[in-house]
């Protein structure tokens, strides 16, 4: 079951909204994580009695902490980060590791598995990132443990983060798990924000998606440099309006049921560094390998090639995070070499720079990321990058990239480039400060035209996901 599904929007969350609102408070927990699991357990079947088992081990070990040494506190810690480790590394990582097995040495290859042989549960690396945040918190004394593990489940399995994220720490939440009051201005501001994200997934994502999937399934003999950049502009695009979508829509329905999670996305595309630009994107994962591991492996303490190896380290795993894949761990590392080279004389030199050439660097380095980490190959990956930049046997448009090329695509492309940026919220400020705006806010017409917007949006996404049109969910690659 995902969001962007009439079943979800028409059946289970009014049911879910409803039924909240109308049982005694404190049952509400109960009644939230059992509507979680039903929901986990709607797409993914027996896989959750693998989060029942996270939930119940993090407990243990979590209340375990209390009135214990130092030293059973740190080997506790060890022993519930491995076993949360466990299944994550069988179910995501298991076949990638038999399959260069095989490769290394000669006679083992029937160890190799086909990479679909081994099902990987939804959601899985975002919600054993989540329970290790517990207890690492928990360890280091951040935030108290949970006693009621009804509370520990619920921030475990949540359902508007459950999926896909953002990634949400314990000791952000905590307070909300144990007491949350949820006023009518709150319940609305999550209406408008799941509506603007799901606007950006059906609207803008899957129209550009379409374009993306044509291109890469494509041959790279039969592509040229301007199909490849349609396609690579179309996914970089795409990506972003599928993530912060998916976000949206999580901090929305957060936010219906009192939870206040953190932001995940801040305009990346506007940023003039790739230091900046982990800093707007996919905030929460960039925070959980900055404080549970770039910081306790030394950060930027000890010294600059320290730090440099501390960056690939990090950019290793978050390569490895998304996938399986030696094209996701390249791209872990491509970002982290660009991350090493501007804390030296690069970094200054950018600093000095115009800002369309910071800008431009930015999105030329991220889009070239992008390629391999849509790819199916990392030869795939090499050989588009290489016709990015010229390398071509034609220059023309193949026929399935130009039927393409229509009205809808070219509207849709030109609303996704106008929106990466903060204009509209610039916009809105500037307007407010005019005359008519001061006008409209004495007589609060604005906030019936912002209701319209979002009315007509929300329709257009409607009729968009009654069509039965394209409607990916792209998390099954993480």
């Amino acid at each position: 079951m995902v969001f962007s599904s009439l079943f979800f929007l028409f059946c289970f969350l009014p049911i879910v909204l409803v039924s909240y609102f109308v049982i005694p408070e404190k049952l509400r927990n109960l009644y939230l994580l059992l509507a979680s699991l039903f929901f986990y357990a709607w797409g993914e079947g027996l896989y959750v009695l693998l989060m029942l088992f996270v939930i119940i081990l993090n407990y243990v070990i979590g209340i375990s902490f209390d009135k214990r040494t130092a030293n059973t506190r740190r080997r506790l810690l060890l022993i519930g980060i491995g076993i949360n480790l466990i299944p994550l590394l069988f179910y995501k990582y298991s076949a990638f590791f038999l399959e260069n097995i095989g490769k290394i040495f000669e006679g083992a290859t029937d160890l190799a598995l086909s990479p679909n042989a081994i099902h990987l549960p939804l959601g899985i690396s975002f919600f054993t990132f989540q329970a290790m945040s517990y207890l690492i918190d928990t360890y280091r004394g951040s935030t108290c443990s949970q006693k009621n593990p009804i509370n520990l489940g619920l921030y475990i399995a949540v359902f508007p983060q459950l999926i896909a994220g953002p990634i949400v720490r314990y000791h952000d939440i905590s307070r909300q798990i144990n007491e949350r009051r949820i006023s009518l201005d709150d319940f609305s501001l999550g209406v408008e924000r799941f509506i603007i994200g799901l606007a950006k997934k059906v609207l803008l994502a899957n129209p550009l998606g379409q374009m993306a999937d044509t291109v890469f399934s494509m041959p790279t003999s039969e592509l040229s440099t301007l199909a490849v950049w349609i396609g690579a502009v179309s996914y970089t695009l795409q990506i972003y309006y599928d993530f912060s979508g998916y976000s949206d829509m999580a901090i929305g329905l957060g936010r219906m049921f009192g939870f206040t999670f953190l932001e995940n996305f801040n305009f990346p595309y506007v940023s003039r560094s790739i230091q900046e630009f982990w800093r707007r994107w996919h905030i929460s994962l960039s925070n959980w390998f900055r404080d549970y591991l770039y910081i306790p492996l030394g950060g930027n303490r000890k010294g600059p090639r320290r730090t440099i190896i501390n960056l690939f380290i990090v950019f290793f795993l978050c390569g490895l995070w998304h996938g399986a894949s030696w094209n996701f761990i390249f791209w872990g590392l491509f970002h982290g070499f660009f991350l090493s080279i501007e804390r030296g004389r690069w970094g200054s030199m950018l600093q000095r720079a115009p800002r369309f050439f910071r800008h431009g660097y930015v999105l030329l380095v991220v889009l070239v990321g992008w390629i391999f980490f849509r790819a199916e190959t990392f030869t795939q990956g090499v050989n588009l990058v290489g016709i990015l930049f010229g390398d071509q046997t034609t220059t023309l448009l193949p026929y399935a990239v130009m039927m393409r090329l229509n009205v809808l695509f070219y509207i849709t492309l030109g609303s996704a480039i106008f929106f990466m940026a903060p204009t509209m919220p610039c916009l809105y400020e500037k307007a407010g400060q005019t005359a008519f705006g001061v006008l409209l806010r004495k007589f609060r017409v604005q906030y019936l035209v912002r209701l319209l917007c979002l009315c007509s949006v929300f329709m257009l996404a409607l009729a968009s996901l009654a069509s039965g049109v394209y409607n990916p969910f792209i998390y099954f690659r993480f």
